[in-house]
């Protein structure tokens, strides 16, 4: 089973194989700002080819598509404050870019984000 982060070896009751500060070197501040759950990210073709490895690889590989820190966080079954750490590494190093924002929320973005957040 490849749930993408490895973090659980079984069911959600067992104890995480990989600790998540193990994941982020300990850190549980992103060193980008303004990473909201909704914020879209997307990862230049170019980024597969990059020397990543494990959750920060995955990650480019799933945004290759815009895709939002939280669904990021859903399809890694990963806490949301490690992908958010994670993520704004990418960012910094280039492999990940920030998509424009809308300036208002629709009503449907905010039902999705809503859902999404729920399956945490």
């Amino acid at each position: 089973m490849s749930s993408g982060f490895g973090l659980h070896s079984g069911g959600l009751d067992e104890d995480p194989v990989i600790r998540p500060f193990m994941l982020t070197n300990g850190r549980t501040q992103p060193l980008h700002d303004g990473l909201r759950i909704e914020t879209l990210l997307h990862a230049a073709p170019a980024a597969l080819s990059a020397p990543l490895r494990f959750e920060s690889r995955r990650i480019v590989e799933l945004a290759q598509a815009p895709m939002s820190v939280a669904d990021l966080s859903v399809a890694l079954r990963a806490p949301l404050g490690v992908v958010r750490v994670i993520v704004a590494d990418l960012i910094t190093q280039g492999y990940l870019s920030v998509e424009d924002q809308p300036g208002e929320l629709s009503t449907s973005l905010i039902e999705r984000i809503r859902d999404r957040v729920r399956a945490l």
